[in-house]
């Protein structure tokens, strides 16, 4: 029998395709010179294993399966614990990714301390830092328990053997591209290293029962680097978001076997690490301008959480024969398309204005309930009218000019009225079941020139 050979495969090192030959073009993310070659070891069918798998394994009967309640760990921090469903499920792997320097140690490392102070025993694992370094760090956030284990090691033979002897409760591997597996011949960080050492891990954190987070770094699109097949191994996938320059981070939830997604948890970074915002609502609306025109404040929901938000706009007449159009926060295609809507619609033209629209505190929105208060905010610029610092609006805009209804009225309304806004405008399908107090005006309008008429 001839004797297998190995074969080279060129990988993407932005997003994982996989080609056998070189290509100067990424087909799938059209990035240019990303592909580099490596080495695949090719595998005897027999090492597979699935010819005796196959004899043994049968089918279970879906009606005798029962489902048990997950075992869940409270990591002592509200804001994660929301973003992963009401705490760590145990054999679960977790995927944290985040631009450099936004956190995602130091968050890990105050998981660790929690869990500690409980008498859980915790092992981080780091290939980027040396002990030392760790231990400075730690300082600044408080003084750990017996339990919290420290390596420094990227060989994953040893780790894994680490691990199997000390059986820890939760296991930190920081970062997963500086692990290296002796099996593959591929450079750590790799397509190759990446996809195997998450393999390796996965087996831990299943045949084991131990909760794994791995830290993944991430390319300049903001996506985890390494194969797209990394986000589909793990049960949970964790984005830290935020500007490294503002004091606020944003830990958003995009993929959870055992929870909803796109949850968020906000932090506020400080001397001491991260510090939970039981408030993200009133910490966004600080500093508001009251008075000023082209100011509006909308409700967001972001999972389960309503967030209020101030919409910024200006609106000024341009001295360029193309007006300029311009978008912070939120989709600037989305703006063009409102502000063509208005003009239309309601007969102002803004053919030959500048337009600018910010999202304060730095958030990124892509709702469509965001529409309403992103026309009154460019048409109270335009008219430098200012609006009521009390009034919340939310609806989405269609291109006949309708507020069309939107999810989670109620729970929208509640947040405003919460923080002491007395008017709402809101799209009147939404109306209905809607049972105010009293303390809050519901003003409900099917068309944005209604909305106008009862503002301005």
């Amino acid at each position: 029998m001839a004797q297998m050979k190995n074969k080279a495969v060129f990988y993407c090192q932005n997003c994982g395709f996989e080609s056998t030959k070189w290509m100067g073009q990424c087909p799938g993310c059209r990035e240019w010179n990303t592909f580099v070659e490596e080495v695949v070891k090719a595998s005897s069918p027999k090492s597979t294993g699935r010819g005796a798998a196959m004899g043994s394994a049968a089918p279970a009967v879906l009606a005798d399966i029962k489902i048990q309640e997950e075992a869940r760990l409270s990591t002592q921090i509200g804001e994660l614990d929301r973003v992963l469903g009401g705490g760590i499920v145990q054999g679960s792997l977790t995927l944290v990714g985040g631009d450099p320097g936004i956190g995602k140690s130091t968050l890990l490392l105050q998981t660790c301390w929690k869990l500690a102070e409980k008498g859980h025993k915790v092992l981080y694992i780091s290939g980027e830092e040396s002990q030392v370094q760790i231990k400075m760090r730690a300082d600044r956030i408080g003084s750990f328990a017996e339990g919290m284990l420290l390596l420094c090691e990227t060989n994953l033979g040893s780790i894994r053997e680490v691990i199997r002897r000390e059986m820890p409760k939760v296991v930190i591997i920081d970062s997963i591209q500086t692990m290296y597996n002796e099996e593959v011949s591929a450079a750590p960080g790799s397509v190759s290293q990446v996809r195997e050492s998450t393999g390796v891990l996965l087996q831990l954190a299943k045949g084991m029962n131990i909760s794994v987070f791995i830290v993944g770094h991430v390319t300049k699109e903001g996506t985890v680097a390494g194969p797209r097949v990394l986000e589909h191994m793990v049960d949970t996938v964790l984005y830290f978001e935020g500007d490294r320059h503002a004091s606020y981070r944003i830990l958003r939830g995009v993929k959870n076997r055992f929870g909803s997604t796109n949850e968020i948890g906000v932090f506020e970074m400080g001397q001491e690490g991260l510090t939970e915002v039981h408030n993200p609502s009133e910490y966004m609306l600080e500093g508001r301008p009251e008075g000023a025109s082209g100011s509006v404040v909308a409700c967001a929901m972001e999972g389960t959480r309503p967030l209020l938000l101030e919409i910024q706009a200006l609106v000024c007449h341009s001295n360029f024969g193309i007006p300029r159009r311009q978008a912070t926060g939120t989709d600037l295609n989305r703006v063009n398309l409102l502000m063509a809507v208005l003009e239309k619609r309601c007969g102002v033209q803004l053919s030959g204005c500048d337009a600018y629209v910010n999202i304060a505190g730095g958030m990124k929105v892509q709702e469509p309930a965001m529409d309403l208060a992103i026309v009154l905010a460019a048409l109270s610029s335009f008219k430098n009218r200012g609006i009521s610092p009390r009034l919340a609006a939310f609806g989405e805009v269609g291109l006949s000019g309708e507020v069309r209804s939107v999810s989670m009225a109620s729970q929208r309304v509640a947040e405003a009225c919460k923080l002491g806004f007395d008017t709402c405008i809101l799209p009147a399908v939404c109306m209905k079941g809607l049972q105010g107090d009293g303390s809050m005006k519901l003003i409900g309008v099917r068309t944005i020139q209604d909305a106008v008429n009862a503002l301005l």
